[in-house]
């Protein structure tokens, strides 16, 4: 020990040669401190230039004076010997003994200044010629280091590497609401995310949070560091230790930076409360904020992401501004043009935010490149987004900049279907069936299982890229996506479709077409279209009148309408790729499709999908379709139902049809016969179609259905006795069929049925055959569920999951 050492050589007591011999051992032990390597040579360096001069004092005289240097260096040796047990990745012990240790520097270096001047000239050293070189020489050195202790001349000034930044003078509009809501989440919880799409304004919320008196006055210090897409724990450590005085520290792997993070926090949190904000932070830096999160009570860490991390911890959700703040935001980026009447400006500012979407970032922009320009001018940039212009297409790249990072990191598949979603009209509500089919043709590989493309859906949800829209409480089972719908911000499609037409049109693997009347675009003329994905959309204005396309690639056609009568174009019967189809009508009323025959001659069709169009049942079967698997019929008409198929073979004009979905079809008040014919049916979905009062007896043929839904059918008044023929059964479902008085008798036959829905039908008698059915699971409501429990005992392993009623009103999303 240095101590030990120290009292060996008799320093207790105060004889002459004994100063300069415990410099010596005191400088030979700050050497050895390697945690505290700069400060320590510096503690070293400088008594090396003292020991010359001390030696000679003690040649001249009994050492008194030297007492207070004594006393310093008693001091400096218990504090080394502490030092040499602090592990160096120990940063608040290191900061706090660092500047003790700078503290002995300074007091060696004011003895030599003062007291050593006084002593050398009372012994007249200098008159000393040999010596007087010598000790200039010492004394230079001393002073040089005593100029830059002083600070003199002061070095630059460096910024706070984890400070928050400045917010600029502009007033911040519509952030007053969500800056109440965020500020208590904060304060109820330890860690909160501030989640919301790119270029919404989560950074400047929180900055605006940050510099709110009342979050001022709750936290002693707030450390503000952006995260990135490239998270570095080590660099944000070091850069908090360094903005608290600990200097510039290293850590050779994570584990020392967290024992840093946690010491430095322990330390800060003794004078008050600690919070962090961790901005920008994306989808796989999970690990990264759970670094951060440290158990202490006076310590909470905010979180900004783009990335939806609800599942980990509480998320706060910052949607588009609204209309009113939109405008005033607007407003106050470039004020009215001059010369431009009231209503006229008025007009031009719905148009733009209409364009903006809410976002500020895109109000922001659009507003600088209209600050003080003329009328004509802002006429001509409504007009040009009219014609097809987009805000990502604009001479200021800075939207473009700022939301294409969000592309770059997803994943390839990812931004696959990122891309696809341009197919689609903008302010569009898709169903998440809609867009599945798509995929599960164009990325499926065969699979059969529609869970991959879910979670495709909620990985791009989790980005804030697009948005999912429940219209029911409670969510359908088996697959069944109907009631979800799936909406994306205008920005965000134009991102998509930006990034789908970067290639050459040639080589584009997505391509949409806008005819408008009857005007074609030059993308499909004279060449061939060679896009997998095809999206055409035509306005209500457009006569059916089709220019020849040769599209040999396409494997799904996206068809979006708006007319009343539209005749699908001839050339789909080249499309010999088309594995899916799927035509929508945006008008008011179904529009009557014709030409529906040039669908027969497609060899590799399985999947259909028609909504808001009226055909007639048995348009389907006369197609004789031999591959097609799913039939997805939405909101359409069929008029009068035919059960005639003259001559048609329906087991083998449609062999391969698995699945056929008819929702909100109100005119649909019985099934055709043939639906019964189809074999091969393994999922028969009536789903919303209230005018539906029976099933035909036959439907018992469909010995391959396994799933059978009939929910919302309130005409329906019961199920036929047929349906005992179901043998591979395996879920029913006939919630809120209230008109439903029975089940069929023999229900009890169907063993494979292992699963019931039938929330709101408390009406329906249950058959003493029912408690045949084994390991069956119900999901009622609590008034259908007595129904069941008073069968508990004669049942096996009978399980009632009862869940509240559904309030459907968010159907209304769909209009």
């Amino acid at each position: 020990m240095v101590v030990v050492d120290l009292l060996g050589l008799g320093l207790g007591s105060v004889a002459g040669a004994l100063v300069s011999e415990g410099l010596k051992i005191l400088i030979s032990e700050a050497k050895k401190v390697l945690a505290f390597k700069s400060v320590s040579h510096e503690l070293a360096s400088t008594m090396e230039s003292v020991l010359p001069v001390i030696k000679e004092i003690e040649s001249m005289q009994d050492g008194m004076e030297l007492q207070d240097l004594k006393d310093t260096i008693d001091e400096a040796l218990l504090l080394v010997e502490k030092c040499s047990h602090v592990e160096k990745w120990n940063m608040i012990l290191k900061s706090k003994y660092t500047r003790k240790v700078e503290e002995i520097n300074r007091k060696m270096l004011k003895f030599c200044q003062v007291q050593l001047q006084i002593l050398l000239f009372r012994n007249q050293l200098k008159s000393m010629p040999s010596m007087e070189a010598i000790i200039n020489n010492h004394f230079q050195i001393i002073n040089e280091k005593l100029d830059l202790l002083s600070g003199s001349p002061a070095p630059p000034l460096v910024s706070k590497r984890c400070s928050v930044p400045k917010l600029n003078n502009m007033v911040l509009v519509g952030l007053d609401w969500p800056l109440v809501e965020l500020k208590k989440k904060l304060l109820d919880n330890s860690v909160v995310v501030v989640s919301g799409p790119p270029g919404c304004g989560k950074t400047t919320l929180v900055t605006k949070l940050c510099d709110d008196p009342e979050i001022k006055g709750e936290f002693k210090k707030i450390f503000y560091s952006v995260v990135s897409n490239t998270p570095n724990f080590r660099a944000i450590v070091q850069n908090l230790l360094q903005d608290n005085g600990c200097g510039a520290i290293t850590f050779d792997d994570d584990s020392q930076a967290e024992t840093g993070l946690r010491d430095l926090l322990e330390e800060l949190t003794k004078d008050g409360r600690i919070l962090l904000v961790l901005d920008d932070v994306w989808q796989g830096s999970e690990f990264l904020l759970r670094k951060f999160q440290i158990d202490l009570p006076d310590y909470k860490i905010l979180v900004t992401s783009q990335f939806d991390f609800t599942s980990l911890w509480p998320t706060y959700h910052l949607v588009p501004l609204k209309y009113e703040y939109a405008r005033s935001l607007l407003i106050q980026w470039a004020s009215p043009p001059l010369h431009t009447s009231p209503d006229e400006y008025e007009d031009l500012l719905q148009k733009i935010l209409k364009r903006c979407n809410g976002f500020p970032l895109v109000i922001e922009v659009v507003g600088i490149s209209l600050k003080g320009q003329a009328l004509y001018l802002w006429k001509g940039q409504v007009e040009s987004w009219s014609e097809g212009e987009t805000i990502l297409g604009n001479a200021n790249p800075t939207v473009r900049q700022r939301l294409q990072p969000s592309f770059n990191v997803l994943k390839p598949h990812l931004k696959e279907c990122f891309m696809d979603m341009g197919s689609f009209l903008q302010d569009q509500k898709i169903r998440a069936s809609l867009i599945i089919d798509i995929w599960m043709e164009l990325y499926g590989r065969g699979s059969s299982s529609t869970n991959k493309f879910m979670l495709y859906l909620n990985e791009l949800a989790s980005q804030n890229l697009l948005k999912l829209v429940h219209l029911g409480t409670n969510k359908r089972e088996d697959g069944f996506y109907n009631e979800l719908l799936v909406t994306q911000h205008n920005i965000l499609r134009e991102l998509a479709i930006f990034q789908s037409e970067l290639e050459p049109i040639m080589q584009r693997k997505k391509l949409n077409l806008e005819i408008r009347e009857d005007n074609f675009p030059d993308e499909c003329l004279n060449q061939p279209i060679n896009a997998r994905l095809l999206s055409i959309y035509t306005d209500d204005l457009f006569s059916s009148k089709w220019l020849e396309m040769d599209c040999p690639n396409v494997e799904a056609l996206v068809l979006n309408l708006s007319s009343s009568d539209y005749a699908l174009p001839s050339f789909i019967s080249g499309m010999k790729k088309l594995k899916v189809l799927t035509i929508t009508n945006h008008g008011f009323y179904p529009a009557r499709l014709s030409n529906f025959s040039c669908l027969s001659s497609l060899p590799n069709l399985k999947r259909i999908r028609l909504e808001k169009v009226s055909i007639t049942l048995l348009d389907i079967p006369q197609l004789q379709l031999s591959r097609l698997k799913k039939l997805s019929l939405v909101m359409c008409s069929f008029g009068e139902v035919f059960y005639d198929t003259e001559d048609i073979v329906v087991s083998n004009a449609l062999s391969k049809l698995q699945e056929i979905d008819i929702d909100y079809c109100y005119d649909l008040d019985e099934l055709p016969y043939w639906i019964s014919e189809i074999v091969s049916l393994k999922t028969l979905s009536i789903t919303n179609c209230n005018k539906l009062s029976q099933l035909p007896e036959a439907i018992g043929n469909l010995s391959r259905l396994e799933v059978l839904r009939l929910c919302s059918s309130m005409n329906l008044s019961e199920l036929p006795e047929a349906t005992e023929g179901l043998s591979n059964l395996r879920f029913l479902d006939i919630s809120h069929c209230l008109g439903l008085r029975k089940l069929p008798q023999e229900i009890g036959k169907l063993q494979n049925l292992k699963k019931i829905s039938m929330r709101k039908c408390s009406g329906c008698e249950l058959p003493e055959s029912v408690t045949n059915l084994e390991n069956l699971e119900v999901k009622c409501d609590e008034e259908t569920g007595l129904l069941w429990e008073r069968l508990k005992p004669k049942m096996r392993n009978l399980r009632v999951q009862e869940e509240e009623i559904e309030h459907n009103l968010n159907l209304l999303q769909m209009f």
